[in-house]
C-alpha cells in the first residue's frame, strides 16, 4: 500500500535535489574559534535565499556553505551578502574560497549516482542466483528497488533535501536490505533439505523459514534502528540527510525481505527440484 503513494508522490512532486545536483554557490568560510554552526545556520535562512546548506567539512574552524542559484543574483553578490551577515556577530570571519557549481556538474552527478544505483542492483542480482537461483535473483532486486522508490517517495512527499549524503544512505539500504533476504533464502534452502519438511508444501516451507528467522530479524533491525536513530538526534544537519534515509530504509527493509521477497520467489514458482539436486545413480563397478 505504500509503495504505490510513493510512486504517486515521486511523478507529482519530484525529489527537491541539493546544490550538488541543480548547481550553486560553494562557500569556505574560517573563524578564529570554534564555529557556531546553529548560529550560522540562522543567520543565512535569515537572508532567505533558499534552502542553504551549513557544515563544518574538516575542523571546527572551517565552515562550507552552500546556496542555490538564484535568477539574477551571481556568486560573488551571494558571498557578499553572506559575508555581511556572518561579520555582523563575528568580524574576524574570513572568506576563504567561493565556488559556482554549474549545471553540468549537477548532471555528472546524477549520471554518476545513477550508475552506482544500477552496478549495486546488478551486484544484487549475480550474488543470489550464483549462491541460490535465478528466482531468488528476481525476487530480491524487486524487493530492494521497492525499498528505494518509498525513500525517494517519502522525500519527495515531505520535499526533504536529496543530496549526496542521502544517495550514500539509498545505497547503503541495497546492501543492507539483500542481506536479510538472503538470510531468509537460506533458511528456505535449508528446509527445502530436511527430510522432516518434504511432505510439506511450498507454502509451509517458506512461511516456516520466515517464523524461524522472525527472532534474528527483530534483534538484528531493532539494534540497528536504535544507533541509526540517535545518530538522526544527535547526529547534527550533515548527517540527517543519510541518517534519514537509514531510517526508512531498515523499517521497510523488514517489510520487504518478509513480505515481499518471499512471496515473489514463491509465484515465480520456486520448487524443491530447484534447489535439491537429485542423488545420481551409482554404477557398479563392472568386472
Amino acid at each position: 500500500m505504500t509503495f504505490i503513494p510513493a510512486v504517486v508522490f515521486l511523478v507529482i512532486r519530484g525529489l527537491n535535489f541539493s546544490v550538488e545536483f541543480t548547481g550553486g554557490t560553494v562557500m569556505e568560510v574560517q573563524y578564529q574559534q570554534s564555529a557556531n554552526l546553529p548560529d550560522i545556520r540562522n543567520r543565512v535562512d535569515a537572508l532567505k535565499m533558499g534552502e542553504a546548506t551549513v557544515q563544518s567539512p574538516g575542523t571546527s574552524r572551517d565552515v562550507m556553505i552552500r546556496l542555490p542559484s538564484r535568477q539574477g543574483v551571481s556568486s560573488a553578490q551571494l558571498s557578499e551578502k553572506v559575508m555581511s551577515q556572518l561579520k555582523a556577530a563575528t568580524p574576524e570571519v574570513q572568506l576563504r574560497k567561493v565556488e559556482f557549481v554549474g549545471p553540468s556538474v549537477g548532471e555528472e552527478l546524477v549520471t554518476h549516482g545513477l550508475t552506482a544505483v544500477i552496478l549495486v542492483c546488478i551486484g544484487i542480482m549475480i550474488y543470489p542466483a550464483l549462491r541460490f537461483e535465478w528466482r531468488f535473483a528476481v525476487s530480491a532486486i524487486i524487493a530492494n528497488m521497492h525499498d528505494v522508490v518509498i525513500i525517494l517517495g517519502c522525500f519527495a512527499f515531505f520535499q526533504w533535501e536529496f543530496s549526496l549524503t542521502v544517495l550514500a544512505g539509498v545505497l547503503a539500504v541495497l546492501g543492507y536490505s539483500v542481506n536479510e533476504s538472503v538470510v531468509v533464502f537460506d533458511r528456505i534452502r535449508e528446509n527445502f533439505r530436511k527430510p522432516a519438511m518434504r511432505n510439506k508444501t511450498v507454502h509451509e516451507v517458506i512461511d516456516n523459514a520466515i517464523t524461524a528467522t522472525m527472532s534474528r530479524t527483530i534483534i538484528t533491525h531493532g539494534s540497528t534502528e536504535a544507533m541509526v536513530l540517535s545518530m538522526l538526534v544527535f547526529g547534527g544537519p550533515a548527517l540527517h540527510g543519510f541518517a534519514t534515509a537509514l531510517t526508512i530504509g531498515i523499517v521497510f527493509g523488514i517489510y520487504s525481505s518478509v513480505l515481499v521477497a518471499s512471496p515473489i520467489v514463491m509465484w515465480l514458482g520456486v520448487s524443491r527440484q530447484n534447489l535439491v539436486k537429485p542423488a545420481k545413480p551409482k554404477q557398479e563397478a563392472v568386472v
